[in-house]
């Protein structure tokens, strides 16, 4: 018997133990202190800036529109920044997540500080933690004047009246996510001409490595950087991302800079008009028409940078349809 009820006591500390942390995650986190007390410049130059970011390296629009999914990459179509895509678990999400309304109508009452932590620690207007669906990991490492330009850009967009649903992370993660955000540690952005790090400061901010590499519960796996095979769930079945470093054989160790670049710019020609796909068929998750957009000395500097990883021997098998057919 007095075995049985120390057994019993310890059993309660633990449970104690647990609840108490659990506790502390619920309501002493995210921790990520005040937004800052600024008002943004809608200068000429930030609103530029920040569409060319938004549209075409960070693609804050890539999420934040409605795409047509109809269409090759699923090009954008009407609603800019109302927001409302559905990442869910369909998908392999621990939950059901929409990508909120940046416009006015939503964002009026937010101060430009709060729009600044939530894109960069992942904790919104009312100090909720936000899944890092949203790369606010990726833009906290931006540099500060970047996030400004961002922030001025989206202020601009008409007020599109959408009300989006909330999202809904299953357990653990509905508890985990606060322990998610972090502060921002701001970095400078290189010079253009130290190609290298500039290359490495875009890809950053584009997010390439996020989804070309392997993924566990939303983490890239460590070692697997670059090299391809991030699953992407779909109807017809299950397209996996290419393997991007510059091995010979599995990567993109053939190209050259030129064909780098040129693969993004085609779909910026006029002329492109990306092709029909049926539901029966997989569809690249890769935004091409929004990438494309970015300049072509950026897009080299991503080149660069990209030679410069450790090569990854992984062949990626890149389309796997439900019924076992290749299309």
């Amino acid at each position: 018997m007095k075995v049985l009820k120390v057994t019993g006591i310890i059993l309660l500390v633990i449970l104690v133990g647990i609840l108490g942390v659990v506790m502390y995650v619920k309501i002493a986190l995210p921790n990520v202190g005040p937004a800052a007390d600024i008002t943004i410049e809608r200068t000429p130059q930030r609103i530029e800036r920040g569409k060319y970011l938004a549209h075409s390296v960070a693609v804050c629009m890539d999420c934040h529109s409605t795409r047509d999914w109809t269409h090759y990459a699923g090009p954008m179509t009407s609603g800019l920044g109302a927001g409302g895509e559905v990442f869910n678990r369909e998908m392999g999400f621990p939950g059901n997540f929409y990508a909120p309304n940046i416009t006015p109508y939503a964002l009026a009452s937010w101060t430009d500080g709060e729009i600044v932590r939530a894109v960069t620690t992942g904790v919104n207007k009312s100090g909720k933690a936000l899944f890092p669906l949203m790369g606010y990991h990726r833009f906290g490492h931006m540099d500060e004047e970047d996030i400004h330009s961002i922030v001025a850009y989206i202020r601009t967009l008409p007020a599109i009246k959408k009300d989006i649903p909330r999202s809904e992370p299953d357990f653990p993660v509905n508890i985990l996510i606060n322990t998610m955000p972090e502060k921002a540690a701001f970095s400078k952005m290189p010079a253009q001409e130290d190609v290298t790090a500039y290359g490495k400061y875009l890809i950053n901010v584009s997010g390439c490595v996020e989804c070309h590499s392997k993924t566990d519960k939303g983490q890239v796996v460590p070692g697997t950087e670059f090299g391809g095979g991030m699953e992407f769930h779909q109807p017809a079945g299950v397209m996996r991302s290419p393997n991007i470093t510059s091995d010979i054989e599995t990567g993109i160790g053939k190209w050259t800079s030129s064909s780098f670049v040129q693969r993004f710019r085609m779909y910026a020609d006029s002329s492109y008009h990306g092709k029909s796909v049926a539901a029966t068929e997989l569809n690249t998750p890769m935004p091409w028409t929004m990438y494309s957009g970015m300049s072509e000395k950026d897009l080299a500097a991503i080149y660069t940078y990209l030679t410069t990883v450790t090569p990854i021997k992984n062949q990626v098998i890149r389309a796997e349809y439900t019924a076992g057919k290749d299309k």
